[in-house]
């Protein structure tokens, strides 16, 4: 059989997929599977052993690189599409192959094989998309309980990790902290105060912790201004790919970090995390999940304490 599956972002999201990626090797151990995605996550689908091929014009821009993409769906011959990324876009790639779409399991009207929980928007990415396998008939005994569906496993990233991805590459020697002061530009609420990040950056220090800033190459105002406060942490900000990250959170003692992408990838890498969630998400929905996380929910994470997060710290540096 030739299979195709739909993720196209965000990396929160795309970390998450890999649980039910998993799942579709197991239940199609000698198909091709072909993942369709974006550019800024082709590296991770290739590294995983789920995916035999990776096309990255998920999202085309322009009515000539829509048709190219719809015509070389149809030219595929794909027995079975999992869309994963559920979205009116993904759904509509389905509307375009019709009358002779392949099996569809997604919410595109007429799939062949829909996710009919009317529960489905309620429910945490991880459950949903066992859910939603279960709906295809390929998890008959899909956990889908809150909190039940085992988190995605990124232990492929860290296995053969080339030296360039290794923390002392990055300058980082056992035990060390990474902190993720950033989130979306445009969701302010999502970010704890960038001071507090300074200070929790002391106290990790004083422990006896070294301590990492990560994010994006537009974050790197957050990490100047926790390095004010602790000049000896060292800024990784824009300097590592995702595939680094995780091999960094695999090795890490600890991890904070408000709600966004990379606390998802350190989390499901293996970093004892604590995530700090305000009111704008939900953590019930799409909390991170991996060997240890602590979340903090607080409606304005400017009223989060700083005594709360080092709670969390205590309690996942003390965990076996």
């Amino acid at each position: 059989m030739k299979i195709l599956v739909i993720k196209l972002a965000a990396l929160g999201d795309v970390v998450q997929a890999f649980a039910a990626l998993a799942r579709i090797r197991a239940v199609h151990p000698g198909d091709e599977i072909t993942v369709l995605t974006t550019p800024l996550y082709a590296e991770l689908f290739r590294l995983s052993p789920y995916a035999d091929r990776v096309e990255t014009d998920g999202r085309p821009k322009g009515m000539a690189a829509t048709a190219a993409l719809l015509l070389r769906l149809r030219r595929a011959g794909y027995d079975r599409i999992y869309d994963l990324q559920t979205s009116s876009r993904s759904s509509a790639y389905h509307w375009a192959l019709l009358p002779r779409a392949p099996d569809w399991s997604g919410i595109a009207p007429l799939a062949s094989h829909p996710h009919a929980n009317p529960r489905r928007n309620f429910m945490h990415t991880l459950e949903r998309q066992a859910d939603q396998l279960k709906f295809a008939g390929v998890w008959p005994d899909a956990p889908i309980a809150p909190g039940t569906a085992p988190p995605p496993d990124l232990g492929f990233l860290s296995a053969d990790a080339a030296p360039e991805r290794s923390p002392a590459h990055f300058g980082l020697h056992k035990p060390y902290a990474l902190l993720v002061p950033g989130a979306s530009a445009h969701r302010p609420g999502k970010r704890w105060p960038v001071e507090r990040y300074g200070e929790l950056a002391q106290i990790l220090a004083s422990r006896g912790l070294q301590v990492a800033i990560v994010g994006g190459p537009g974050e790197a105002e957050l990490s100047q201004a926790i390095r004010a406060l602790s000049p000896e942490a060292v800024d990784l900000t824009g300097k590592t790919e995702f595939a680094a990250l995780a091999v960094l959170g695999a090795k890490a003692a600890l991890a904070v970090g408000n709600d966004t992408g990379p606390s998802h990838l350190l989390a499901a890498a293996g970093a004892p995390t604590a995530v700090l969630f305000s009111c704008d998400s939900d953590p019930a929905l799409c909390a991170p999940r991996g060997r240890r996380v602590e979340v903090l929910q607080s409606e304005r994470l400017a009223d989060l304490s700083l005594e709360k997060v080092c709670a969390a710290v205590d309690r996942l540096l003390a965990a076996p």
